[in-house]
């Protein structure tokens, strides 16, 4: 793979990884998509649980990043789909689970 793309996804982790710390470790829950601060109950569990999911998520971009820099072409194509099965797992992760930290609407 080029040394563009690897960058790139460095960059995207670095990028990711941040706005998961902020999420997480300083509680910035106006980061969240569709954050609504009415109808949460538990804003620090809330920080917690979508700023570590976010955290994984920058973990998923370095480790596709490393394998494409140690790999052969031909075996990145199975790491690409495990990337994208991984994030939407984690993604319907976050939404279902942001469920238990909002009041019943």
């Amino acid at each position: 793979m080029s040394t563009g793309t690897i960058v790139s996804l460095l960059v995207a982790a670095g990028f990711v990884g941040l706005f998961g710390a902020l999420i997480k470790y300083a509680g910035m829950v106006s980061l969240i998509a569709g954050y609504d601060p009415d109808a949460v109950t538990d804003e620090e569990g809330l920080a917690d649980f979508i700023g570590t999911n976010t955290l994984y998520v920058a973990a998923l971009l370095l480790a596709v990043a490393a394998v494409e820099y140690a790999e052969p072409i031909d075996a990145s194509e199975g790491v690409w789909i495990a990337f994208v099965v991984g994030v939407g797992l984690l993604t319907v992760r976050m939404i279902r689970g942001t469920r238990r930290y909002e009041t019943a609407r």
